[in-house]
Protein backbone atom coordinates (compact mmCIF):
# COMPACT_ATOMS: atom_id res chain seq x y z
CA UNK A 1 0.00 0.00 0.00
CA UNK A 2 1.14 3.54 -0.61
CA UNK A 3 2.70 5.61 1.82
CA UNK A 4 0.16 8.20 2.94
CA UNK A 5 2.76 10.84 3.24
CA UNK A 6 3.29 10.66 -0.48
CA UNK A 7 -0.50 10.89 -0.99
CA UNK A 8 -2.05 14.26 -2.02
CA UNK A 9 -3.28 16.05 0.50
CA UNK A 10 -5.87 19.54 0.61
CA UNK A 11 -5.31 22.84 1.85
CA UNK A 12 -6.27 20.93 5.40
CA UNK A 13 -3.93 18.11 5.17
CA UNK A 14 -6.75 15.72 4.55
CA UNK A 15 -5.35 12.86 2.09
CA UNK A 16 -7.31 12.88 -0.82
CA UNK A 17 -8.22 9.36 -2.53
CA UNK A 18 -8.46 9.36 -5.72
CA UNK A 19 -9.09 5.56 -7.49
CA UNK A 20 -7.93 6.93 -10.50
CA UNK A 21 -4.47 7.39 -8.86
CA UNK A 22 -2.24 4.12 -8.94
CA UNK A 23 -0.91 4.56 -5.87
CA UNK A 24 -4.03 5.46 -4.21
CA UNK A 25 -5.63 2.83 -1.20
CA UNK A 26 -9.09 3.02 -2.66
CA UNK A 27 -8.34 1.40 -5.46
CA UNK A 28 -7.00 -2.15 -3.76
CA UNK A 29 -10.23 -2.31 -1.72
CA UNK A 30 -12.33 -1.10 -4.79
CA UNK A 31 -10.75 -4.37 -6.37
CA UNK A 32 -12.31 -6.48 -3.69
CA UNK A 33 -15.77 -5.18 -3.64
CA UNK A 34 -15.94 -5.44 -7.42
CA UNK A 35 -14.29 -8.70 -8.06
CA UNK A 36 -16.64 -11.28 -9.02
CA UNK A 37 -16.68 -12.89 -5.69
CA UNK A 38 -16.67 -9.84 -3.78
CA UNK A 39 -19.75 -8.47 -5.18
CA UNK A 40 -21.31 -12.18 -4.78
CA UNK A 41 -20.11 -12.05 -1.32
CA UNK A 42 -21.60 -9.44 -0.55
CA UNK A 43 -24.91 -9.48 -2.07
CA UNK A 44 -25.30 -13.24 -0.41
CA UNK A 45 -24.09 -11.52 2.87
CA UNK A 46 -26.68 -8.65 2.68
CA UNK A 47 -29.61 -11.45 3.39
CA UNK A 48 -27.92 -12.68 6.69
CA UNK A 49 -25.52 -14.18 8.43
CA UNK A 50 -23.66 -16.97 6.88
CA UNK A 51 -21.63 -20.05 8.01
CA UNK A 52 -18.86 -20.90 5.63
CA UNK A 53 -20.18 -23.74 3.81
CA UNK A 54 -23.61 -22.01 3.63
CA UNK A 55 -22.35 -19.11 1.58
CA UNK A 56 -20.51 -21.35 -0.21
CA UNK A 57 -23.48 -23.10 -1.56
CA UNK A 58 -25.19 -19.43 -1.99
CA UNK A 59 -22.55 -17.90 -4.13
CA UNK A 60 -22.61 -21.27 -6.68
CA UNK A 61 -19.19 -22.07 -8.69
CA UNK A 62 -16.84 -20.04 -5.97
CA UNK A 63 -14.05 -22.42 -4.99
CA UNK A 64 -12.88 -22.99 -1.34
CA UNK A 65 -10.23 -21.27 -1.17
CA UNK A 66 -11.29 -18.31 -3.58
CA UNK A 67 -13.63 -17.83 -1.03
CA UNK A 68 -11.30 -18.38 1.73
CA UNK A 69 -9.39 -15.64 0.18
CA UNK A 70 -12.22 -12.54 -0.98
CA UNK A 71 -13.47 -13.02 2.68
CA UNK A 72 -10.25 -12.24 4.44
CA UNK A 73 -9.85 -9.29 2.19
CA UNK A 74 -13.39 -8.54 2.77
CA UNK A 75 -12.99 -8.87 6.46
CA UNK A 76 -9.20 -7.07 6.14
CA UNK A 77 -11.38 -3.99 4.48
CA UNK A 78 -13.76 -3.88 7.48
CA UNK A 79 -17.07 -4.99 4.52
CA UNK A 80 -17.24 -8.36 6.65
CA UNK A 81 -17.22 -9.48 10.33
CA UNK A 82 -16.05 -12.81 10.90
CA UNK A 83 -17.54 -14.65 14.57
CA UNK A 84 -15.24 -17.58 15.82
CA UNK A 85 -17.56 -19.62 18.08
CA UNK A 86 -15.25 -21.74 20.45
CA UNK A 87 -17.52 -24.94 20.00
CA UNK A 88 -17.13 -28.43 18.58
CA UNK A 89 -17.02 -28.54 16.17
CA UNK A 90 -15.70 -24.78 15.56
CA UNK A 91 -18.63 -22.87 14.09
CA UNK A 92 -17.32 -19.81 11.95
CA UNK A 93 -20.13 -17.05 11.27
CA UNK A 94 -20.05 -14.62 8.90
CA UNK A 95 -21.61 -10.98 8.44
CA UNK A 96 -21.91 -7.69 7.17
CA UNK A 97 -20.14 -4.63 9.10
CA UNK A 98 -22.39 -1.13 8.78
CA UNK A 99 -19.85 -0.31 5.64
CA UNK A 100 -19.99 -3.85 4.35
CA UNK A 101 -24.12 -3.36 4.59
CA UNK A 102 -23.72 0.38 2.61
CA UNK A 103 -21.63 -1.38 -0.24
CA UNK A 104 -23.91 -4.38 -0.47
CA UNK A 105 -26.86 -1.75 -0.90
CA UNK A 106 -24.93 0.25 -3.48
CA UNK A 107 -24.17 -3.25 -5.53
CA UNK A 108 -27.61 -4.84 -5.34
CA UNK A 109 -28.75 -1.92 -7.13
CA UNK A 110 -25.99 -2.57 -9.72
CA UNK A 111 -26.94 -6.54 -9.32
CA UNK A 112 -31.26 -5.29 -10.10
CA UNK A 113 -30.72 -3.18 -13.53
CA UNK A 114 -28.22 -5.70 -14.59
CA UNK A 115 -31.04 -8.72 -13.95
CA UNK A 116 -33.53 -6.86 -15.23
CA UNK A 117 -31.78 -5.20 -18.59
CA UNK A 118 -30.60 -8.69 -19.35
CA UNK A 119 -32.77 -9.16 -22.16
CA UNK A 120 -31.56 -6.14 -23.76
CA UNK A 121 -28.20 -7.13 -23.21
CA UNK A 122 -28.83 -10.83 -24.93
CA UNK A 123 -30.43 -8.84 -27.55
CA UNK A 124 -26.75 -6.38 -28.44
CA UNK A 125 -24.74 -9.87 -27.99
CA UNK A 126 -26.80 -11.36 -30.68
CA UNK A 127 -26.08 -8.20 -33.16
CA UNK A 128 -22.78 -8.16 -32.01
CA UNK A 129 -22.07 -11.96 -33.31
CA UNK A 130 -24.37 -11.41 -36.03
CA UNK A 131 -22.19 -8.40 -37.28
Amino acid sequence: MEDQATLARDEHGQVIFDVFARGCPSRETMEHITSRWGILALAALSEGAYRFNALRRRVDGVSEKMLAQTLQALERDGMVHREAQATIPPKVEYSLTPLGREASRRLLGLIEWLEGEMPRILEARDRHAGA
